[in-house]
């Protein structure tokens, strides 16, 4: 099957265009790939003598920055009530310090989703329903 600009699918379009790896960034790590173990020990060897910037150069680049994480914790929300009441519920939970105003965010946004699912899944119902009584009628 050929698609609507002529080339098939997985088919190169310039298929004598420029090589992987050719391009200048390419040569340029190429030039210097093996120049960077002696660059490494060197920046090591004046972090290890007091150089700041060439230890906080090596850290940014060799460890992740730590991110933050809040405790899980555990949330009364009420099962029986509305979405709203669940709403109001992590709002008190929020306001009165048991949790986070990320997490409150965060669950505030779960609700949100879930009643949009719950809207979603109510004009379904009734969709069908009207649909069975349309062809009941004829």
């Amino acid at each position: 099957m050929k698609s609507s600009n002529g080339w098939k699918p997985g088919q190169s379009g310039n298929p004598k265009g420029k090589t992987p790896g050719s391009g200048e960034l390419q040569r340029l790590r190429a030039s210097i790939a093996e120049h960077v173990p002696s660059i490494l020990e060197q920046l090591v060897t004046a972090a290890q003598g007091g150089d700041v910037q060439a230890a906080r150069l090596i850290l940014e680049r060799v460890l992740p920055p730590v991110k933050a994480t809040e405790q899980a914790i555990e949330l009364d929300l009420p099962t029986d009530g509305t979405l709203t009441t669940t709403g109001r519920a992590v709002l008190s939970a929020v306001a009165s310090g048991d949790l986070a105003p990320s997490q409150g965010a965060a669950l505030l946004g779960a609700i949100g989703s879930l009643a949009r699912v719950i809207e979603i899944d109510e004009l379904d119902a009734r969709l069908t329903k009207l649909e069975e009584q349309q062809n009941a009628k004829h």
